[in-house]
């Protein structure tokens, strides 16, 4: 059927007048971490507005002021995980995984390479990508949290006061 009912045309096009302005508000008001590179815990609630949005906009059985209390709540948990996760670190453990290292000082560590599912050509791939041509002039590549590899040069290192929460560095 193309059409079961043109109600809901209007039902649809008055719910995502309504909800998308809300969502853009909620998200400026919980502030930049919730738009910033995605690690587990964040993808997770993006995609959580993403599949609530659509329930409200498609579903009549979910009233308008139900689908932005549910995005409401969404964005106040990750602003209260990310508030946790700043005020005590602990916390930091359950919502974020710990960079990896996947290259020190030019040798490429095959085991953790393996463990994390990262070939070799990736490694080379990101250091030409971020202007490198050679891997024994890497102090290290390191895969962080939200899924990027960090590319640092031997004389880029410095004190390595960077590279402090990176077990094996």
């Amino acid at each position: 059927m193309w059409l079961n009912d043109p109600s809901d045309l209007l039902r649809l096009t008055l719910i995502a007048v309504l909800t998308y302005p809300a969502l853009v508000a909620l998200l400026r008001v919980s502030g930049k971490r919730t738009l910033s590179k995605l690690n587990a815990f964040d993808l997770v609630v993006t995609v959580a507005l993403g599949s609530t949005l659509a329930t409200i906009l498609l579903s009549r059985s979910v009233s308008l002021v139900e689908g932005l209390l549910a995005l409401a709540l969404l964005v106040a948990l990750q602003y209260g995980a990310a508030f946790l996760a700043v005020r005590w670190p602990p916390s930091q453990r359950l919502l974020k995984s710990t960079p990896t290292l996947l290259l020190r000082d030019g040798v490429l560590r095959h085991d953790v390479l393996q463990r994390v599912r990262i070939s070799d050509s990736e490694i080379r791939q990101a250091a030409r990508s971020q202007g490198h041509g050679d891997l024994t002039r890497l102090a290290a590549v390191i895969l962080e949290t939200d899924g990027s590899m960090s590319v640092i040069g031997r004389e880029a290192r410095g004190d390595g006061s960077a590279l402090t929460d990176v077990p094996g560095l």
